[in-house]
């Protein structure tokens, strides 16, 4: 039998496949002039102050600050919110070990929460994790699709915690016409690399509070209070310094640009992934991940969970003697650091130094266990989930063809 596959599957990226001679030149002009390579030009609107701008007026945040790297992004928010020594921060067990690192680099205690059929928080298990230690909630948007914002966000006003959204693989999802982390406390995105759009390495932090932005700056550069940036407009708050995560003009140079494309960008994955759901049967053997506001979804991935861990390998071999390769995401390969169960540092509690931090703060009188088996539900969820990766690489043609095996597959089983 001919195999169903027959288009070549061609994995692109994202922002980084779209580049060109626009962010070439972008940066070029940056470098034209060694002087408009720093950020605080005084009254001058630089690089960073201009997307920073544009990333506002398309999210609909007051505040933004461009920073230079997803996780710098999240630090900020957690700082700007006050999280610190003696508090727990509530975090998915399927996320970046970067989420669960921001919480630790401010001096909070991690404590790891079951998802659902969502891939992202369950809401039951959050609230089973909530102690008299609970300072705030971190909500993922993992690849590309909108948790369960409401749900979270209703917890989080019942029990009187922060909600910090981590956007950084969601750059551009909405939540019915929102878009994601505006209403919450604070958010982060990611421009790495990897992500919807990028500038190699960068990030950002925003917030619609004043006095949380103010303090988020202050965790950026210890020397923000200190040039005439544009960014602080009054010390409502004492200035502190910590960490250094100032951003660089080349890199806004080259966002700015990207951020132009998010409109292209999301057009076409999510016009590739409605194709292919539109091209679907009545599943048997598996369902479809739980999307609250499917309009809202990115589109760069879709996820198909098994009905059982053996359906689950059943089903991927049947589909690679039809030409596509696609695993479940927990699996005895690549160990992959957006579950918990490979986050060595975390679960084994190893602080920077021997003392221990921050678990063994004096401040901290919580006492958080973690295990490999912690999180049963979530290995569960993981271990029957096949997820497909949609970048601008995926044709029409490549996605009729893999409705087509899911199709034939999901028959034969």
């Amino acid at each position: 039998m001919e195999k169903i596959i027959k288009t070549p599957i061609v994995n692109k990226g994202m922002g980084a496949a779209v580049v060109d001679e626009r962010e070439i030149e972008a940066v070029t002009a940056v470098l034209r002039d060694p002087a408009n390579m720093f950020r605080y030009q005084g009254e001058n609107l630089t690089q960073s102050g201009a997307l920073e701008r544009e990333m506002c007026a398309l999210n609909g945040a007051k505040h933004g600050l461009f920073v230079n790297s997803g996780t710098s992004g999240l630090i900020c928010c957690l700082s700007a919110l006050g999280i610190g020594p003696g508090h727990e921060v509530i975090i998915p067990a399927y996320t970046y070990i970067a989420t669960a690192a921001a919480v630790v680099a401010v001096g909070a205690v991690p404590v790891i929460a079951e998802i659902d059929n969502s891939l992202s928080l369950d809401p039951a298990d959050v609230e089973k994790k909530i102690t008299p230690y609970t300072k705030a909630i971190i909500l993922v948007h993992m690849q590309g699709v909108p948790g369960r914002v409401k749900a979270i966000r209703d917890i989080a006003k019942k029990n009187n915690l922060k909600i910090v959204e981590d956007c950084c693989q969601a750059i551009g999802a909405k939540y019915f016409g929102e878009h994601v982390g505006v209403g919450s406390d604070a958010f982060a995105w990611s421009l790495n690399f990897f992500k919807i759009i990028t500038c190699g390495e960068g990030g950002a932090f925003f917030t619609n509070d004043s006095t949380a932005f103010l303090r988020g700056v202050y965790e950026s550069d210890p020397g923000s209070p200190m040039w005439d940036s544009g960014l602080i407009q009054e010390k409502v708050v004492p200035p502190y310094s910590r960490n250094g995560f100032r951003a660089n003009e080349i890199a806004a140079a080259m966002g700015r640009v990207q951020l132009q494309k998010l409109d292209m960008l999301l057009g076409h994955t999510r016009s590739i992934k409605q194709r292919l759901l539109s091209k679907l049967n009545t599943p048997i053997h598996y369902t479809l991940q739980h999307v609250d506001d499917p309009a809202g979804d990115c589109g760069i991935s879709a996820a198909f969970i098994a009905n059982s861990q053996d359906e689950c390998r059943r089903f991927s071999e049947l589909l690679r003697e039809q030409g596509l390769t696609i695993g479940s995401v927990y699996n005895a390969g690549f160990p992959d650091r957006h579950i918990y169960t490979y986050w060595d540092s975390i679960l084994n509690k190893i602080g920077a130094t021997d003392a221990g931090y921050p678990w063994a703060d004096p401040s901290y009188k919580g006492n958080v266990q973690y295990s490999k088996d912690m999180c049963p539900n979530t290995l569960d969820y993981l271990s029957r989930c096949m997820r497909l990766t949609i970048d601008m690489g995926l044709t029409e043609q490549n996605v009729d063809e893999i409705a087509e095996a899911i199709n034939y597959v999901d028959a034969a089983l």
